[in-house]
């Protein structure tokens, strides 16, 4: 070991016994930067002045010994904790815009956590083959160090293969002059298939996001078709209207986003999703009691937070990406890590019957999140205004089932 990567440890006096002043030893002890005091260090860097030299020998060679066991005692308690092992996360559709924002989120730690590596599996159609490749070419060289690896195809199966967390992003979207029910069609065909695909491949416990719209009925055809999976594990993406929702309420009040709490947004993925604030706080108060404008917020709020998604394509040409993408991190987060203490999000879930929504749909609730699992909120008052609401967007999911099983049939 170079003298020059030695640091002084301490100097210790050593009393030896015979009563006299001159008996003492005076002992320097080095060790390395990361702490670990070597035997061999110690041997060849101990300075010792000894008077008289003979009678402080033994005492040393026993400070010695003793130094070298504390430090093979201590050194294994100062070593870094085992690393996890890798979660692997599939994302499809992964060469278009939601998945090239999310992808470099999830490599960073955003969606699992700072000390999870992971593995990514990326899945896209074979005509966007070329650009799926570029986009591994650039994770590759963004040199991630929680990325433990990436698989970039388009054979579903390799794709799911032992996969942890399935985030949904690829489907068929509505082009001008498609009837709702061909849209719906070309998806039941897509979500037929790749739930297939996770049914037979991935892990055991895989959690399942969708986000391609439509997000709710999407969830709802996979879980039929991939019945292994458990029901509480396949849920979609409303927490992006979540976070539109808090973002609204922040710019209104002129808070910061993190003081809002406990929004919620009911139902579907559509314009007629019911975003409340009803129970929402801003520290000890209600925001209705902060914002003092019922008009508002029984109709401008919702209906920005409704069409936000429109008005972002009609600013940028271009749908919800980096949103999109921060808020399927957010929503998986919160499932595996947990929410915070007295608060919830927004998930669309399926539905067990609470506040009267009929079973059977995957449909936004408010939820709290522990150990993995999600629980929908319960007791929180309805008042007729909300109710009306809540019946609205559960007809439109009811409408939406139906017509997504006459695709099956």
């Amino acid at each position: 070991m170079p003298f020059e990567s030695m640091a002084i440890a301490g100097t210790t006096l050593l009393p030896l016994g015979n009563g006299s002043t001159d008996g003492f030893s005076s002992v320097i002890f080095f060790t390395t930067n990361d702490g670990d005091i070597g035997l061999n260090s110690i041997l060849a860097l101990t300075q010792s002045v000894t008077y008289p030299q003979q009678k402080v020998f033994p005492l040393l060679i026993f400070i010695v010994f003793i130094a070298f066991c504390i430090s093979n005692l201590v050194s294994p308690l100062r070593s870094p904790a085992m690393a996890k092992d890798p979660v692997r996360v599939l994302v499809t559709g992964a060469a278009g815009q939601i998945g090239y924002a999310l992808v470099p989120m999830i490599a960073r730690g955003i969606m699992l956590g700072a000390d999870q590596p992971v593995i990514l599996h990326m899945l896209d159609i074979p005509p966007a083959a070329e650009a799926l490749n570029g986009v591994k070419m650039e994770l590759v060289d963004a040199a991630f160090p929680l990325l433990k690896g990436v698989v970039a195809t388009t054979d579903a199966v390799e794709a799911c293969t032992g996969v942890n967390v399935a985030v949904m992003v690829g489907g068929f979207p509505r082009k001008e002059g498609m009837e709702r029910k061909d849209v719906m069609s070309k998806n039941v065909s897509i979500y037929k298939s790749q739930a297939s695909a996770l049914e037979k491949h991935a892990a055991a416990n895989c959690k399942v996001l969708v986000v391609a719209n439509p997000a709710n009925t999407n969830a709802l055809i996979l879980k039929e078709f991939a019945p292994s999976i458990p029901e509480k594990n396949i849920t979609c993406l409303t927490r992006l209207d979540h976070n539109r929702a808090l973002g609204q309420i922040s710019e209104k009040l002129g808070v910061q986003v993190s003081d809002v709490k406990n929004v919620i947004i009911w139902g579907n993925h559509s314009s007629t999703q019911y975003p409340d604030v009803t129970h929402a706080t801003v520290g000890d108060k209600s925001v209705p009691e902060l914002v003092k404008d019922d008009e508002w917020l029984k109709s401008g709020f919702i209906s920005t937070v409704q069409q936000r998604g429109a008005a972002i394509i009609k600013a940028r040409k271009l749908s919800s990406a980096l949103s999109a993408a921060s808020s399927a991190c957010d929503h998986i987060r919160d499932w595996v890590c947990g929410t915070p203490e007295g608060t919830w999000v927004s998930m669309g879930v399926y539905s067990d019957g609470s506040y009267n929504v009929p079973a059977g749909l995957i449909y936004s609730f408010p939820v709290t999140c522990r150990n993995g699992e999600w629980t929908i909120v319960q007791g929180l008052s309805i008042d007729e205004f909300s109710r009306k609401k809540l019946d609205l967007t559960a007809e439109e999911l009811s409408e939406e089932k139906a017509l997504a099983y006459s695709c099956l049939s």
